[in-house]
């Protein structure tokens, strides 16, 4: 069914005129993404909450279910949220191994070899080699 067929011309226009406003404060001041976020789905939950026809209103199963989708997806940003934790983690302890051994490193087109004598913590950890610093993911090789 249309939804043209289901309201007035001038609720129609009302209702574009307010997904028009909700998209460009939507996108306001952000580059265009091709996914919805958690806080994009509840906007879209509340507006379709509040204009729905009062003679039929959404259905119970309908509502749990979109509450269902939102909280499962809450939990999968979570999830992507600690697996980033956990790979910056496994990095700096993968970069402290390498401590007192011989790298490899790329920097560029140039390849640098040496012992590693520092390396620092963080997100992105980085190898001291022939005093000077090296992001860890430009290891290329490592020797005993």
């Amino acid at each position: 069914m249309e939804i043209s067929n289901m309201i007035s011309g001038d609720q129609l226009a009302r209702l574009e005129s307010r997904v028009n406003r909700f998209n460009s404060e939507l996108n306001q001041g952000k580059a265009p993404t091709q996914s919805l976020g958690k806080d994009d789905f509840l906007k879209l939950l509340i507006t379709q909450l509040q204009n729905q026809d009062p003679i039929s209103p959404m259905e119970d199963r309908e509502f749990i279910a979109q509450m269902a989708q939102f909280s499962s997806l809450e939990q999968m940003t979570n999830m992507s949220g600690e697996f980033a934790k956990l790979a910056r983690m496994i990095s700096s302890g993968q970069a402290l191994s390498l401590l007192g051994r011989t790298v490899e490193v790329t920097q560029g087109e140039q390849t640098v070899s040496g012992r590693v004598t520092e390396v620092t913590g963080g997100d992105h950890p980085q190898l001291m080699v022939n005093g000077t610093y090296y992001d860890y993911s430009h290891v290329r090789r490592v020797q005993e």
